[in-house]
């Protein structure tokens, strides 16, 4: 497979939004206000989050000393969610489509600025322009399949997944490192389908525990979005049990995954 460059990355991450704004764009007023699976967040409050902090993305890449003073601004907050989606719940359903569209075209200009070796400030460590769009589009992926859930809409799986897939893969530590817990020795070698069915794969041919299985199920897996038990992803080795009962790609405090729908 090609290696992705900042350009090809930014592109997956515009496909992904436009791919979100297909389903939000039909969608009667009311629904706006409809509850969605992550607990207290109703539609309007998932697309609030991504404009937010697109606009924050947009903003890092621009002027860094200003993300910074942003960024210092949002931490001191005594409610983070006021400033984050306080703007969103007080919008009509077409402003707020119209107010994410805005954020995301300037995350897009912005984008186009970056070079390969670029480092981006964020909210915690900086990161690599590639890793910094990745993580644009998980979050536009995953809101998104939350915005899917409630609605009952089907979006076509793409290999644009495998930039999830990858961060699930290499963010094992951090699953245990947000936790405080010690990560169980040993290597899990993970060997997913495609969306377009081709074989992804990472982690040694030797490795002590196997993931096998759709992309498409370990990236609900990973981003916690599905309970393991709902998946058909295939585990052999106490190791790859253990961690994908506990995944978590996203940064944030330690959250578990949804309860099995049986």
């Amino acid at each position: 497979m090609t290696k992705p460059t900042v350009a090809s990355v930014s592109a997956d991450v515009i496909a992904e939004q436009d791919s979100l704004d297909a389903v939000v764009a039909e969608l009667a007023d009311d629904l706006w206000d409809l509850a969605t699976p992550s607990p207290g967040w109703a539609i309007r409050d998932q697309i609030g989050h991504l404009a937010f902090f697109d606009m924050a993305a947009a903003l890092a890449i621009r002027d860094p000393d200003a993300f910074d003073i942003h960024r210092k601004e949002l931490m001191a907050a005594p409610d983070g969610d006021a400033l984050t989606l306080g703007p969103a719940r007080a919008m009509a359903p077409a402003q707020l489509l119209a107010h994410w569209r805005h954020h995301r075209n300037e995350l897009a200009a912005a984008a186009a600025t970056c070079g390969e070796h670029d480092r981006i400030e964020w909210y915690g460590p900086s990161m690599g322009a590639k890793s910094f769009l990745t993580a644009r589009l998980m979050e536009a992926w995953a809101h998104g399949q939350d915005i899917c859930d409630a609605v009952g809409a089907e979006r076509t799986a793409t290999d644009r997944l495998r930039h999830i897939a990858q961060l699930g893969y290499i963010t094992r530590g951090w699953t245990y490192l947000n936790r405080r817990l010690d990560m169980p020795p040993g290597e899990i070698r993970v060997s997913l389908t495609s969306p377009g069915g081709d074989t992804w794969q990472w982690g040694p041919d030797d490795a002590d525990a196997t993931v096998t299985g759709s992309a498409l199920d370990f990236c609900l897996v990973t981003s916690q979005r599905r309970n393991l038990a709902d998946t058909d992803l295939e585990l052999d080795g106490d190791i790859a049990t253990d961690w994908l009962e506990k995944a978590q790609l996203f940064a944030g405090p330690p959250s578990d995954p949804p309860p099995a729908r049986g």
